[in-house]
């Protein structure tokens, strides 16, 4: 279960990425959208509005996160809860969009396959996903959920070029693709345990017992200061890919 407060303590951190990303679309008129991956739906409706578009759809698996969603919905933009792998439609969409959401999905040359089928004949596609997975914050919580008995998270995401080959591959006529490093200034090195603890340690918390997780934490906390260092402010480096595509 996804906890939206803690995931939005860091709020404008990471809507910049999704800024980023709108600003490779180029708005048609009378756009269909689906969103993938919207989270609590207040990105979703920023899109939606910004390219005015006839139609927006946002697909959730977490009730959590579309419960706040819900306050958003209106005739022209709806919110369902669903599996991003085994999202279908019965019309194709001029955007298939997904803002930090497909790193959590294995598998992206069939993935983004599945992608491009939802696309209608000159529709877009635009993707952005977190790809800090040999950051210590990434690579210590992998580490220690394995001392704890868990299955850390594998990587998915692939290195940008094989992106740009992939998008080639599946017909697109001109794409963008870029790796971004955004720089965060936090209040000091354990809010980086804040961030994390919001998105990339939600598996080990669901996966734990309070007790345990309680310990987890601890534990994580200590390595990550070790390593980095008791520092405030502390500027905390987070890469991303970044890439939009149109036939």
């Amino acid at each position: 279960m996804w906890d939206p407060t803690q995931y939005e303590r860091f709020k404008d951190e990471r809507a910049q990425p999704f800024h980023d990303l709108v600003s490779l679309i180029e708005p048609r008129p009378r756009m269909r959208v689906v969103d993938l991956g919207c989270g609590t739906g207040e990105l979703t409706r920023s899109l939606h509005e910004k390219l005015a578009a006839e139609e927006t759809i946002g697909i959730d698996s977490s009730e959590t996160m579309l419960l706040k969603a819900d306050s958003f919905d209106s005739e022209v933009l709806h919110f369902k809860r669903g599996e991003i792998e085994g999202f279908v439609a019965d019309r194709p969409f001029d955007l298939v969009f997904s803002n930090a959401a497909l790193h959590w999905i294995a598998d992206h040359e069939h993935l983004f396959a599945r992608l491009v089928a939802l696309l209608a004949p000159h529709g877009q596609l635009a993707v952005q996903m977190p790809a800090n997975h040999d950051h210590p914050s990434h690579r210590i919580a992998a580490e220690l959920a394995t001392s704890f008995g868990l299955e850390s998270r594998g990587v998915n995401v692939l290195p940008p070029e094989r992106y740009a080959s992939l998008l080639h591959h599946l017909g697109f006529a001109r794409q963008h693709v870029r790796l971004q490093v955004y720089g965060h200034v936090l209040h000091s090195t354990r809010d980086v345990v804040e961030w994390t603890k919001g998105t990339t340690l939600t598996p080990y918390r669901e996966a734990l017992s309070p007790e345990r997780y309680e310990e987890f934490l601890a534990q994580y906390t200590a390595r990550l200061v070790e390593q980095l260092g008791e520092e405030r402010p502390y500027f905390y480096t987070f890469k991303r890919v970044l890439l939009w595509a149109t036939f």
